[in-house]
């Protein structure tokens, strides 16, 4: 109010008054009647004041509160996570019931000023992982020791034909075959920039990619099957044992629970001291290299795929394959490499 009322004293428009102070006409008119009404003095102690006292007691905010870290389910609701509205339509109907009768006509945007105060956020997920493998940390320390040795032998190329062969392995289950209803049609200059695609598909199944990566070549070993059971496994560690030559220790970096059945140990016990298994721990996908490769292959080539059959999809995954090992680029682990293996 003040700057107004300078404003109106130099001898300034009302109109010119709120466009200088970016208030509204209506609202610069009130200010200035209220001060040619009342006096400049009496106008300006009462915007002074402090307002109306808060009616909330701290035993009512402790409540809201409260309310705001249980589930709407645990108070009987359907939902999972809270709303504003829904929190405040609760609070109010329940409010006299619960003792705290000054929330009985609580706002949603009240709910938000005291939730805000105590940042709380009961409409919002953020996601979390249990440590669930009490062996993580050993787990870890042999994957990066792993790597470790890889980027030794890099290092000293004349070692390369004499090491170990190391892999890391997994694998990419419930490949989507997709394919249209519609021909695509492309990009035309000055008309539409992008590809358009109807939004009707077909669905022809499923594949699954077993895939490992030698880590020091980088050349990408991959089999494209239907199904991703034991058998599909085996065949995989026969096709590494027919790539590399005998000898050669193959340590694969995985943590597959086909590992342990029945049919791949029986095979193991064929070819003894052949393969060697490093385990990466429970939630520690991050530590297997071969991640980065399905990252990589679902961005350059499955996002937005579409073809005519399975068939189809197999070929053009095995045609990947072969662009990326035309160029293979080993990967150079380097996080947490220092002071973490022993």
């Amino acid at each position: 109010m003040n700057g107004a009322l300078l404003l109106y004293a130099d001898g300034l428009s009302v109109p010119k008054i709120a466009s200088a102070l970016g208030a509204t006409v209506p609202k610069t008119n009130r200010c200035i009647d209220k001060a040619l009404a009342q006096g400049v003095k009496e106008a300006l102690e009462e915007e002074q004041r402090s307002g109306r006292p808060t009616e909330m007691t701290p035993e009512a905010i402790a409540w809201v509160v409260s309310l705001a870290c249980q589930k709407p389910k645990d108070v009987g609701y359907a939902s999972e996570i809270w709303t504003l509205r829904q929190l405040a339509g609760h609070i109010r109907t329940n409010a006299e019931k619960e003792g705290h009768p000054c929330l009985k006509r609580l706002s949603p945007s009240n709910v938000k000023r005291i939730l805000d105060n105590h940042d709380i956020q009961p409409h919002k997920v953020r996601y979390y992982l249990q440590r669930r493998d009490p062996d993580f940390d050993a787990k870890r320390a042999q994957g990066l020791c792993v790597y470790q040795q890889v980027e030794f032998i890099l290092e000293n190329e004349k070692l390369k034909p004499l090491c170990d062969v190391y892999v890391s392995y997994d694998e990419k289950p419930g490949i989507q075959a997709i394919g249209t209803t519609a021909d695509d049609l492309p990009p035309v200059p000055g008309e539409h920039p992008t590809i358009s695609r109807d939004p009707e598909y077909k669905r022809h199944g499923t594949i699954s990619l077993l895939a490992g990566i030698d880590l020091v070549t980088g050349q990408v070993i991959g089999s494209v099957e239907d199904r991703h059971r034991s058998k599909e496994f085996v065949d995989f560690l026969k096709k590494l044992d027919s790539i590399y030559k005998p000898g050669l220790r193959i340590q694969i970096l995985d943590n597959h629970s086909a590992h342990t059945s029945k049919e791949t140990k029986a095979y193991l016990e064929t070819v003894p001291d052949r393969f060697e298994f490093v385990f990466t721990p429970k939630h520690g996908s991050w530590l297997n290299i071969i991640e980065v490769f399905f990252a990589k292959m679902t961005k350059q080539v499955l996002r937005h795929i579409r073809v005519q059959s399975k068939e189809e999809l197999k070929q053009r995954i095995e045609q990947y394959l072969e662009e990326i090992n035309a160029n293979p680029v080993p990967f150079r682990w380097k996080y947490e490499m220092d002071g973490s293996v022993s």
